[in-house]
């Protein structure tokens, strides 16, 4: 489990969250049991907070970058209106095919449009504006994912940012990709059109709103 805090203290917020429904706790337990990567499901407390956001700012519309099994588009489904979409961009298609089969036994699965390919590709495809957009893919992207998201964002959406403290590598980073989430870090942070703050859940979860 990807997580800053002390695993005691991670276990019991966990257990004073609201428990998964039954078909999200099968997909954590399929992915963990049975996908390579399964540390980057997002989990329910980040998953909670997701979905939170999506009720508390009346979201019609939410872009994903980054599906995986799909379990973070499902919590924030769950938060949309019947006539909501989330659109989600998967790379690979083995990964897609688990995302997709778990959508096609949702409650919520028919509010979800899986695009298969490069995000960069579908970012450029879509049209209209999303009320929030979540990136969690490719870090070495974070920067092109987010001037894109900014061209894409409603007039009072959020961009939420996974990964950004990077298990801490971002104080000293050495590696492509913790150059990477440091300089998007860095990017934001200097960027005079938005308001934003980094949130210790998880690895790091920045919230991003216009300024």
């Amino acid at each position: 489990m990807l997580t800053l805090a002390p695993q005691e203290i991670e276990e019991y917020a966990e257990r004073h969250t609201t428990p998964l429904p039954p078909h999200l706790a099968d997909l954590a337990s399929f992915t963990a049991e049975n996908m390579e990567g399964a540390v980057m499901l997002s989990g329910p407390i980040e998953g909670g907070l997701l979905q939170t956001l999506v009720w508390a700012s009346g979201a019609r519309r939410v872009l994903e970058i980054g599906c995986f099994t799909g379990f973070s588009a499902q919590m924030m489904a769950a938060a949309l209106p019947d006539d909501g979409e989330l659109v989600t961009c998967e790379i690979d298609p083995d990964t897609a095919e688990v995302a997709q089969s778990h959508f096609d036994r949702s409650p919520d699965g028919r509010k979800i449009d899986l695009r298969l390919g490069p995000a960069a590709e579908t970012l450029t495809s879509l049209d209209g504006l999303f009320d929030l957009v979540f990136i969690d893919a490719d870090k070495t992207s974070y920067i092109h994912y987010y001037e894109r998201a900014m061209d894409l964002l409603a007039e009072r959406g959020i961009i939420a940012v996974d990964n950004v403290l990077w298990s801490g590598r971002v104080l000293d980073p050495q590696s492509e990709a913790d150059k990477a989430i440091a300089a998007f870090n860095d990017h934001v942070a200097a960027d005079p059109r938005v308001r934003q703050v980094v949130l210790t859940v998880r690895d790091g979860l920045m919230l991003i709103r216009r300024a």
